[in-house]
């Protein structure tokens, strides 16, 4: 089973996908944004658009999660951000005409609930401030100028089934996700403490500089 964990940029897909892996044995996490990330690498920076746009980046993730899901003896979970109906058929849809059992998640929130989070990304802002301000935040102000269209492409009900998550946390999102695909997680024994520290972490090894 795939479980495709979408929403906009600070939505929470990641810290989710990584909740989830963590209470479900036997799950792994492929993130298709390493994969965008790679090719963008490959690139002169001024060449460097919406890697989504290249078709090695949606043939890869493909390939990529075909083999995991063809392989692995578990859940495969993929957060990852795809508004655009062409992408998503040739990534999400793609994977179900190859016979694979692809659960597809949305998560949402009000305009402001995702401002706040990208705000509160504290890991983040202090590596900016490390290397520099405007290499630090470069993704969220593109995240920001984005993201009035994302919430309203990701609204669309092919773009189902949606979670908002403007009141509810991390686990609890988890759960219901859990339950929407018959999945089975441990209990979230963790300490508020010890569930922030282990968020910051997931946060600061997620931070991007290009």
């Amino acid at each position: 089973m795939l479980l495709w964990i979408n929403g906009p940029f600070g939505g929470g897909k990641t810290q989710t996908a990584h909740e989830i892996r963590r209470r479900l044995p036997g799950s792994v996490v492929c993130d298709p944004e390493h994969a965008g990330f790679g090719l963008h690498r490959m690139m002169p920076p001024q060449l460097r658009g919406d890697f989504q746009d290249l078709a090695s980046w949606r043939q890869g993730v493909v390939e990529v999660l075909d083999l995991a899901l063809t392989r692995h003896d578990g859940v495969v979970i993929a957060p990852m951000t795809v508004t655009d109906p062409g992408h998503f058929a040739e990534t999400v849809g793609r994977l179900r005409e190859l016979g694979h059992d692809v659960r597809h998640f949305t998560l949402l929130a009000e305009r402001e609930t995702v401002l706040r989070r990208l705000r509160e990304r504290g890991p983040g802002h202090l590596l900016g401030t490390v290397a520099g301000r405007r290499a630090g935040t470069r993704r969220e102000s593109w995240a920001v100028e984005n993201l009035d269209h994302c919430l309203e492409r990701l609204a669309e009900p092919e773009f189902a089934e949606h979670l908002w998550t403007d009141h509810t946390t991390v686990p609890k999102t988890a759960d219901r996700i859990a339950v929407l695909a018959g999945l089975t997680l441990r209990p979230n024994n963790e300490g508020r403490l010890r569930t922030r520290l282990r968020q910051a972490g997931v946060g600061l090894r997620h931070v991007r500089f290009d």
